[in-house]
């Protein structure tokens, strides 16, 4: 059982939401429902198609075991034979697994610049995005090979610069810290409106 994450800074990563949180405390996000429900589906699309991804990719590569035949003997095999140690891919997938990790930061500051309008709410619409997309990849893993088994289950999280590797259940937490923090941090449709009646 590994507690903390390594290497050891990806640890920090926890003082994110508490910051941004801290931050945006004294001037709430305009940013409205919809905007973060749509962001939403964007993301939890996205972290099923990244989860279909990881699973091709390991089938491919011969780290899947029974992927010739139904999910559920998948899920069945998956508990004790599947292996999510990125590192172990052959140099060539891994340079393309890198890439895909680029592009995928591309794409979801691409939806954060299309959804708000300056630059604290576009942080905001990315870490909203990042975190359902990350909740939404694990949810899509345990969907189809019922991986991971348990919230203490190690993972690689991510490979750049290196291999960041913790149990499951760290970069969920974060997840649901941000999700919250974002939502606390809104300014509701009632305030913003009373802004806009007062400005004008």
């Amino acid at each position: 059982m590994q507690l903390f994450a390594q290497p050891w800074w990806v640890n920090l990563l926890i003082v994110i939401p508490i910051a941004v949180a801290w931050f945006w405390r004294a001037r709430p996000l305009n940013i409205s429902l919809p905007q973060l429900g749509w962001a939403a589906v964007f993301a939890g699309g996205f972290g099923f198609v990244e989860a279909a991804v990881v699973v091709y990719l390991r089938a491919a590569s011969g780290l899947l075991p029974g992927y010739q035949g139904t999910l559920a003997e998948v899920a069945r095999l998956s508990g004790t034979t599947y292996r999510q140690d990125q590192v172990a891919l052959p140099p060539s997938l891994l340079t393309v697994e890198v890439f895909r990790e680029a592009a995928t930061m591309v794409m979801l500051l691409a939806v954060a610049m299309l959804a708000a309008r300056i630059a604290r709410e576009r942080w905001a619409v990315f870490l909203w995005c990042f975190a359902i997309w990350d909740a939404a990849y694990y949810a899509g893993l345990w969907a189809t090979i019922r991986w991971p088994r348990s919230l203490t289950t190690p993972d690689v999280l991510f490979l750049i610069p290196v291999p960041w590797i913790a149990q499951v259940w760290f970069p969920l937490l974060i997840d649901a810290a941000v999700v919250t923090a974002v939502l606390r941090s809104r300014r509701s449709r009632t305030a913003i409106a009373r802004t806009r009646a007062w400005a004008a």
